[in-house]
C-alpha cells in the first residue's frame, strides 16, 4: 500500500521588499505564504522513524532566511523561490505555493500568486530528481 503524506504550512507571515515602485524598494511589506507539499510515507516515516520523514521545520526556516533577506521585484520571481526550497528534495512529487500581498489594492484584501510544481512521471520511475 503506497501513502501519500502532504505537509501543509499555513499563513507563515513574514515581512520582505517586494515591489518596483519608490516605497516599496525603501519599506518592507507584509506577506502570507502558504505552501504544500506531496512525498510518499514510506513505512520507516510511519513507523515514527524521524529520518525517513520531510523536516518541515527545515524548510520552514529556509523559506524564513531567504523571504527576509532578500528583496524582490516581482511576486512571480517570490513565489518561485519559495517553491523552489519546497521541492529541494528528492522525495517530493508534487508541491504548490501561494503568496498573498495584502493590501497591495486598494479596494482588495489582497492579491496573491500560485505556482505549482509536478514531478515527471520519469523523475518519479528513477527515484526523484536530480538534485
Amino acid at each position: 500500500m503506497h501513502h501519500n503524506a502532504i505537509i501543509t504550512i499555513t499563513n507563515l507571515r513574514l515581512r520582505t521588499f517586494i515591489g518596483f515602485n519608490e516605497e516599496e524598494k525603501t519599506k518592507q511589506q507584509d506577506i502570507v505564504i502558504n505552501a504544500e507539499i506531496h512525498y510518499p510515507a514510506n513505512n520507516l516515516c510511519l513507523a515514527d522513524d524521524v529520518d525517513n520523514a520531510l523536516n518541515y521545520k527545515n524548510i520552514c526556516k529556509k523559506i524564513i532566511h531567504h523571504v527576509e533577506s532578500g528583496r524582490f521585484l516581482l511576486l512571480e520571481k517570490l513565489t518561485s523561490d519559495v517553491l523552489g526550497l519546497c521541492v529541494d528534495h528528492p522525495w517530493v512529487r508534487y508541491a504548490q505555493v501561494r503568496i498573498d500581498k495584502p493590501h497591495a489594492l486598494r479596494f482588495a484584501d489582497s492579491v496573491s500568486l500560485t505556482l505549482s510544481y509536478e514531478a515527471d512521471h520519469d523523475d518519479i520511475s528513477q527515484g526523484g530528481r536530480q538534485s
